[in-house]
């Protein structure tokens, strides 16, 4: 049996309060984990929502099917990409420091990626899609240190 993960990321302006969403579902047993932030983007947030379920994981070696509508995510590591910049120093590259908490993540299981049309038919992606919305609406934001560094920098 595998572990089914779905996952979404959201912000209010691009940048904004950003979140997560996350759905997590084994068997009949589901889990939901949410996360709102002061100041983001929207693919900071769809990459953080996946390397969040993978790392609340207490056990190594999972098979996992992670559904996203996040053709950036799914793109970058079906496609081969996440590698080639983590071969070369992510030198240019958006997001290094999340790339490099997922690939330590992702490595630790069997992924799978299937790429789900954002609000739409299925159920549980849009429940992460109200997960994420709900979070970045929230009161209880954190802050998103390494991007908001690079935003004051500018």
């Amino acid at each position: 049996m595998s572990l089914i993960i779905y996952t979404d990321g959201a912000s209010r302006g691009n940048p904004g309060r950003g979140g997560y969403g996350i759905v997590l579902k084994w068997g009949s047993t589901i889990k939901e984990i949410a996360q709102g932030f002061k100041l983001t983007t929207n693919n900071r947030m769809e990459l953080l929502a996946v390397i969040v379920a993978l790392e609340s994981l207490t056990r190594e070696g999972l098979n996992i099917v992670v559904y996203s509508d996040s053709k950036y995510v799914i793109d970058s590591v079906v496609k081969g990409w996440v590698f080639g910049w983590e071969k070369k120093g992510y030198t240019g590259k958006k997001n290094p420091d999340l790339w490099q908490r997922f690939l330590k993540s992702y490595r630790k299981h069997h992924v799978q990626f299937q790429w789900v049309k954002g609000h739409a038919d299925n159920p549980y992606n849009n429940r992460c899609d109200v997960l994420a919305t709900t979070a970045a609406d929230g009161g209880n934001l954190l802050a998103d240190s390494v991007y908001e560094e690079e935003f004051y920098a500018r």
